[in-house]
């Protein structure tokens, strides 16, 4: 029996204590229920797929461990909005953030606000949201864009979120 390397794969994993993140989120569900804030120590596993370069690795560990670094560090202690939510409506200004679900309402500092392009802030979003971020900056930072990635959000000790990508 013999096989080809190129039909071998292989997947790089870093799960590392400093890709833990706490934030404040709400969601929405139902159509018409919303959460009250609350938070979560977010934990983030990465998984890079593909062939060996010329160094025998799919990626410099390093270099993805502190892309991640980077990504996790500006989620860090921020209150987590979505800005394409079709009922939370967030207007912001130089001073602060004022975000409105029906009759309920908050005002944020801005400085403690992240405002993310997504629909809702669940972990699997936050999983895209992470995964788009990390494709952009790898490759950025190395050249190297990966065949395929993986990103799981762990909100609360075994419940993750999960996204993947392969290569298009």
């Amino acid at each position: 029996m013999s096989f080809s390397m190129a039909d071998e794969r292989y997947t790089v994993r870093v799960r590392k204590t400093e890709l833990i993140f706490s934030a404040a989120h709400f969601i929405t569900f139902n159509g018409n229920i919303c959460e009250r804030l609350h938070g979560h120590n977010y934990g983030v596993t990465v998984e890079v797929d593909g062939p060996l370069d010329e160094n025998q690795y799919v990626v410099d560990f390093i270099a993805l461990r502190d892309v991640m670094r980077e990504i996790v560090a500006e989620l860090d202690h921020r209150m987590l909005l979505p800005t394409r939510h079709p009922k939370i409506k967030v207007t912001a200004d130089e001073r602060e953030v004022m975000v409105t679900f029906d009759d309920r309402r908050w005002i944020f500092p801005l400085g403690d606000c992240l405002l993310l392009p997504l629909e809702q802030t669940t972990a699997e979003l936050l999983a895209r949201h992470i995964g788009h971020e990390l494709l952009e900056r790898l490759e950025k930072k190395t050249g190297y864009r990966p065949e395929a990635i993986r990103i799981a959000v762990d909100e609360c000790a075994g419940q993750e979120g999960i996204y993947e990508r392969r290569a298009t």
